[in-house]
């Protein structure tokens, strides 16, 4: 379960840094709104930033040199699964982490 967690640190790191660099989020009077749902099988880290960055974010695979734009997909590699959807004037980014034994599976 430790490995979970450190998993989460990460990608609540990579979202809230990428609301702050590509959006109205790090401006001075912005925000972005950190939500967290756990249940017994998922993990769900949601990020809403302040909008204003003109595109939605997107996953990009780059080069391992690359100094930038790869932190939607670090994120998408740890997450079973990444969504985002438009929230209010921006963007909401949602990674999912299975929690312990996955959905749907039984205890050894």
């Amino acid at each position: 379960m430790e490995h979970v967690a450190e998993d989460a640190e990460l990608i609540v790191s990579e979202l809230s840094a990428n609301a702050i660099l590509h959006t109205a989020s790090g401006q001075e009077s912005g925000s972005f709104h950190l939500a967290l749902a756990v249940s017994a099988q998922v993990i769900a880290l949601s990020v809403t930033d302040d909008g204003a960055a003109g595109t939605a974010p997107k996953i990009k695979r780059q080069d391992q040199e690359a100094e930038q734009g790869r932190g939607l997909g670090m994120v998408s590699a740890i997450a079973h699964r990444v969504v985002v959807h438009e929230s209010d004037g921006g963007y909401t980014v949602t990674a999912e982490l299975f929690a312990g034994r996955p959905i749907g599976g039984h205890p050894c």
